[in-house]
C-alpha cells in the first residue's frame, strides 16, 4: 500500500468520524429521570421536523464540524457522568449511532433526546431513549413512526408535550392503545403559553393516569438562556 492512498484512507476515515455540532455545555438536566443532575448536553445539528413549539430552532443550521475524538474529549473535561445527546433531531446524522456507542463505552449514563420520527432500532440498547411522541397540537403528529413502540424498554421513556385539552384526551389514548405504562415510564409535559401546569397536572390527578408529571426545570431556572 503506498503512502499516498494511506494518506487517503486516513482522511475518509476521520471525515466519517464526524458529525455537526451547535454546542457542548455542562448544565442542569431539566426533565425526564435524570432531572436534577449534572450533565453534559451534546446538541447536534439539524432536524426534519418543525414543530410549533420548538425551543431549539437555533440548532436547524449552522453548527460546526467535529470529529467524534474530540467530542469525546470535550465531554470528558466537563466531569461529570451523565450525558444528553440532544438537537435538533440527533438521529437525523446517522454517525450518532457510533457517537452513543462511544459514550457508553466510556462509562457515561448517556440518554437520547429523540422525536420519535427516526428508527431508534440501532441505537445502544446502554442509552436511555427519551422518545418525544408529536401530539396533533404539535403540528408533527404525522412524522410519528409508530413502529418505533414496539422497540421500547423499561431504560426507555415516552415523552408527550401537550399542548391543549385535545392533545391530551389524544395522548391519553395513545397510552393507553399502546400499554405504553406498562412497558417504560411515560411523561407528560405542557407546552408552556398553550396549557398551564396546574390544568394539566389537574387532568392527571382526575383521571388517576399512570403518567409522571414533568415541567422543564432549565425553563423555571433560566428561562430559554442558551447553553443552561
Amino acid at each position: 500500500m503506498n503512502a499516498a492512498f494511506e494518506a487517503t484512507s486516513s482522511e475518509a476515515t476521520a471525515s466519517a468520524e464526524r458529525l455537526k455540532i451547535t454546542e457542548i455545555f455542562l448544565s442542569l438536566q431539566g426533565e425526564a429521570r435524570q432531572a436534577g443532575w449534572p450533565t453534559v448536553f451534546v446538541r447536534l445539528t439539524g432536524c426534519p421536523l418543525r414543530c410549533q413549539y420548538c425551543d431549539t430552532a437555533y440548532a436547524f443550521q449552522g453548527g460546526a464540524w467535529w470529529s467524534i475524538d474530540d467530542i469525546l474529549a470535550d465531554v470528558a473535561k466537563q466531569g461529570v457522568r451523565h450525558v444528553c445527546v440532544t438537537g435538533g433531531e440527533p438521529l437525523s446524522q446517522k454517525r450518532c449511532i457510533t457517537l452513543l456507542e462511544r459514550l457508553c463505552d466510556a462509562g457515561y449514563e448517556v440518554s437520547l433526546e429523540t422525536s420519535g420520527a427516526i428508527d431508534i432500532g440501532d441505537v445502544d440498547p446502554r442509552v436511555s431513549r427519551v422518545l418525544d411522541i408529536k401530539t396533533p397540537g404539535s403540528l408533527e403528529v404525522h412524522r410519528n413512526l409508530w413502529s418505533n413502540l414496539p422497540l421500547l424498554t423499561p431504560h426507555d421513556q415516552v415523552k408527550f408535550v401537550i399542548c391543549s385539552r385535545e392533545d391530551y384526551d389524544w395522548a391519553k389514548a395513545i397510552v393507553e392503545e399502546h400499554h405504553l405504562a406498562d412497558t417504560c415510564e411515560v411523561l407528560f409535559s405542557p407546552s408552556y403559553a398553550q396549557v398551564s401546569p396546574r390544568e394539566l397536572a389537574d387532568w392527571i390527578v382526575a383521571d388517576r393516569l399512570p403518567v409522571r408529571f414533568q415541567m422543564q426545570l432549565h425553563k423555571i431556572l433560566w428561562n430559554d438562556e442558551r447553553g443552561r
